[in-house]
C-alpha cells in the first residue's frame, strides 16, 4: 500500500499535476509541477487573513533562473523530477549542475520558504522576478487595477498594495535589485475549462540577483508576517514537527505519507483546531469535517484535535443543527444540513472508542441530547420525526445538495435513506453513552421503533423513502457501514452486492449508476458542470464506507481484507502520485473512463476515509476501547 514515488526518479514533470504545502492556518502555496499558474487559486503565498478563511493571494509566482558560466537557465524548463515526501523537492539538471529546491510553509504563519541547494562545485547567480498580486482567491483582477508601493532594505524587499493594509516581504541574501514594474496577464487554463474567469493581472515587480557559492544553500522567504524569520531554524522546526506527528500516530512507515497528508487539512479557528474540507477553495465545512475526523485525528492518535473540532461545532449549534459551512469572505455559518448533527453524534462515539474519555461526553451531553430532542420535536427545514419514527426533511439538505438557479438538482426530500441510517445509529449511540455516563436513557426504545418501521418500509433498495425513488446511488451503503444498522444481514449483503456491481470503480463509487436516465459521465460537458456533480461523478471518500460494509458482510476474514486492499484500495492509492494533486487524493473523478480527476486536488474526506479504512478495516487495527462501548447485540457485526 506504499504511497512512495511512482519511479526511482520521482514524479515526472508536467503541467497537469499540482503540488501543495499548507501552514496550519488555512493558507497555502501551490502551483503546477512546472511552477506555472493554471488556476486563480494558485500562488506561492496565499495567506489566511482570518484563520482559517479569507484567503488572500499576495504572490502569484516567482520567476526563477540561474546563470552558470555565462549561460542562463529558466528553472521550469529543466525540471527532471519531483518528490513530495518528506518535503516537496524539485530536482533540476542544468548541464552538469544538479540543483535541488525544497519548499514549505512556516507552521502557524503566513510564510513560504524556498531552499535552493547546489549539487556541484559551480558558483551560481540566481535571478528571481516576483509576480505580485493582491486579491481574494475567488477573484481575478485587471492589469494596473492595483497600485503597489516598494521599499528596499538590507536583504528585504517590501511591497504594499493600495487595496490591502498587510505588506508582503521578500527576504534573501541578494546583491542587486532592478525594478521592472511590468504588468502581465496570467491565463488559467483549468478555470477556462471549468467555465470560470481565467485572466488575471499580475505585476512583474523587479529582478532580484543573488550570487551563491557551491555548498551554501540559498533561502528565499516570502512573508505576510511582521518580524524576522530564520529559514534554517524553520527548516529544522518543520522536520521535527513532521517527525513528531508520525511518532504520535504509531503507525508503520508505509502509512507515513498519508498521515502527513492528513495534517495539511488541520487549521485554526478561534484558538481551536478545525478541518478544512479541501484545497484549494473549501473552508471548514461541518459535514466534511466530521466525516474526515476519524481518518485525520483518531487513527493518527491526535485526540485533542478531534475534541476541538467537536467543541467548535457544538459551540455553533442552533436549534439542534450545526454549521454545514462557514463562508470564506464573511465567516457566516450556514445550517443547511440534516445529516451533519447525526454525524456529530457518531463522531463523538468514535472519539470515545479511541479515548475512553467519558468526561468529555459529559461536558457536551446537553448538546448531543438537544440534537435528538430537536429532531423529535421538529426544527428548521421541516426536519422532524414523523409518526413512523423516521426523520422527514426538506430538499437539498443531504450531501447531494447542488443548487442551480434556486433549484436543487438532487433534492432527495422527505426521507433520504442515509438520514434514516444515521438517525437509527445516533439513537443506539445515545443508548450506549447514556448507560456509561449514567444519564436518563430512553433512546433504545425509540431505536427499536425506528428499526421496525424502517424494516417494514424498506421493501426495495430505495434512495429516498416515501417517494418511491429506486435510483441506484451510494447513500444506502450507510445502512451497512455504520456501527448500528436497522436492517438484517441478508439485506446488508444485497446492498453491498448491488453497489459493487453498479457503482464501484477504481477511484470510488459513482454517485448514480450508469443505467439511470439522469446519469452524466463527465463533469465538464455541454451543460452546467454542477448537473453531473451528484449524477454519475465518482467520489473517492465513499470507498471508506464501502470497504467497511463489504468486510462487515465478510466478517472481516483475512482473505477478504487482502482482497479489499488489492481490488478496492490499491487503485486509488496509485492516484496519490499519478493524478491531480501530488501526495493527495482529489475530490472527484469523471464517471466515464478514463476517469479524469476533477474538482479539488486535495480533499479531506477522500484521503481521511482511505487512511481510516486501511487502518481500521483492512489492517483491522480496531479502536482500543471499541468492545467496551459497543452494545452487546452488535459486537458480533465487527468482531
Amino acid at each position: 500500500m506504499s504511497t512512495e514515488n511512482t519511479s526511482a526518479d520521482g514524479v515526472r514533470p508536467s503541467t497537469d499535476r499540482e503540488w501543495l504545502v499548507t501552514n496550519g492556518l488555512g493558507g497555502y502555496a501551490s502551483l503546477t509541477l512546472l511552477n506555472t499558474n493554471s488556476r486563480k487559486f494558485h500562488g506561492l503565498l496565499v495567506a489566511s487573513l482570518s484563520p482559517p478563511l479569507r484567503r488572500w493571494v499576495f504572490l502569484s509566482n516567482l520567476e526563477e533562473s540561474v546563470e552558470i558560466d555565462g549561460e542562463n537557465f529558466l528553472l521550469k524548463d529543466h525540471l527532471k523530477s519531483f518528490r513530495p515526501w518528506p518535503l516537496p523537492e524539485f530536482f533540476y539538471e542544468l548541464d552538469e549542475v544538479i540543483l535541488r529546491k525544497k519548499i514549505w510553509m512556516v507552521y502557524g504563519k503566513n510564510i513560504t520558504i524556498l531552499r535552493y541547494e547546489i549539487g556541484s562545485d559551480a558558483d551560481i547567480r540566481f535571478r528571481f522576478v516576483p509576480l505580485l498580486s493582491s486579491r481574494h482567491f475567488y477573484d481575478v483582477v485587471a492589469e494596473r487595477s492595483i497600485e503597489f508601493f516598494a521599499e528596499e532594505n538590507d536583504g528585504c524587499l517590501t511591497f504594499e498594495a493600495n487595496n490591502q493594509e498587510i505588506p508582503v516581504r521578500v527576504m534573501l541574501d541578494y546583491q542587486r535589485y532592478n525594478p521592472i514594474n511590468e504588468w502581465t496577464t496570467l491565463f488559467f487554463d483549468v478555470d477556462r475549462e471549468r467555465g470560470e474567469e481565467c485572466h488575471d493581472g499580475s505585476l512583474r515587480v523587479g529582478e532580484i540577483i543573488s550570487q551563491r557559492e557551491a555548498g551554501r544553500p540559498l533561502h528565499v522567504v516570502l512573508t505576510a508576517e511582521e518580524g524576522d524569520c530564520d529559514p534554517v531554524e524553520e527548516f529544522e522546526n518543520e522536520l521535527r514537527r513532521r517527525k513528531q506527528i508520525l511518532r504520535t500516530a504509531k503507525l508503520s512507515e508505509e502509512f507515513a505519507p498519508l498521515v502527513m497528508a492528513t495534517d495539511s487539512f488541520i487549521a485554526r479557528r478561534n484558538g481551536f483546531n478545525t478541518i478544512l474540507a479541501g484545497y484549494h477553495w473549501f473552508g471548514d465545512w461541518g459535514r466534511d469535517a466530521l466525516i474526515s475526523l476519524p481518518g485525520i485525528a483518531l487513527v493518527t492518535r491526535r485526540y485533542e484535535i478531534a475534541k476541538d473540532i467537536l467543541l467548535i461545532l457544538c459551540g455553533h449549534k442552533k436549534d439542534g443543527l450545526i454549521p454545514n459551512a462557514f463562508l470564506d469572505r464573511t465567516d457566516e455559518a450556514i445550517y443547511n444540513s440534516v445529516d451533519a448533527p447525526l454525524w456529530m453524534i457518531d463522531r463523538v462515539y468514535q472519539y470515545v472508542k479511541y479515548s475512553s474519555d467519558l468526561s468529555f461526553v459529559g461536558s457536551i451531553w446537553n448538546d448531543l441530547k438537544s440534537v435528538i430532542d430537536s429532531y423529535i420535536k421538529g426544527t428548521r427545514f421541516d426536519i422532524k420525526m414523523d409518526e413512523d419514527y423516521l426523520i422527514s426533511h426538506s430538499g437539498g439538505l443531504t450531501w447531494m445538495d447542488v443548487n442551480i438557479n434556486g433549484s436543487f438538482i438532487t433534492p432527495r426530500e422527505r426521507k433520504a435513506v442515509e438520514v434514516q441510517a444515521l438517525w437509527y445509529n445516533a439513537l443506539r449511540i445515545m443508548q450506549s453513552l447514556a448507560h456509561h455516563c449514567r444519564k436518563e436513557n430512553g433512546y433504545g426504545n425509540i431505536a427499536d421503533k425506528v428499526r421496525k418501521s424502517f424494516q417494514d418500509r424498506y421493501d426495495a433498495q430505495y434512495d429516498v423513502l416515501d417517494t418511491g425513488d429506486l435510483s441506484c446511488r451510494p447513500n444506502k451503503i450507510f445502512l451497512v457501514s455504520l456501527d448500528y444498522s436497522p436492517v438484517k444481514m441478508e439485506i446488508q449483503k444485497s446492498i453491498v452486492s448491488d453497489i459493487q456491481d453498479r457503482l464501484l470503480t477504481p477511484y470510488g463509487l459513482r454517485s448514480l449508476s450508469k443505467d439511470s436516465p439522469g446519469y452524466l459521465g463527465r463533469l465538464i460537458g455541454d451543460y452546467n458542470k454542477d448537473l453531473a456533480y451528484h449524477n454519475g461523478t465518482i467520489w473517492p471518500w465513499l470507498l471508506g464506507p464501502f470497504v467497511r460494509a463489504f468486510l462487515k458482510t465478510k466478517h472481516h476474514e483475512k482473505e477478504w481484507r487482502e482482497h479489499a486492499l488489492e481490488h478496492f484500495i490499491v487503485p486509488i492509492l496509485r492516484s496519490v502520485n499519478e493524478e491531480g494533486g501530488i501526495g493527495y487524493i482529489g475530490e472527484i473523478f469523471d464517471g466515464d473512463e478514463p476517469h479524469t480527476p476533477r474538482g479539488c486536488i486535495s480533499q479531506a474526506w477522500s484521503l481521511a476515509e482511505i487512511l481510516r479504512t486501511l487502518v481500521e478495516d483492512i489492517y483491522y487495527m480496531r479502536p482500543p476501547h471499541e468492545k467496551q462501548f459497543l452494545l452487546e447485540d452488535y459486537i458480533h457485526d465487527i468482531y
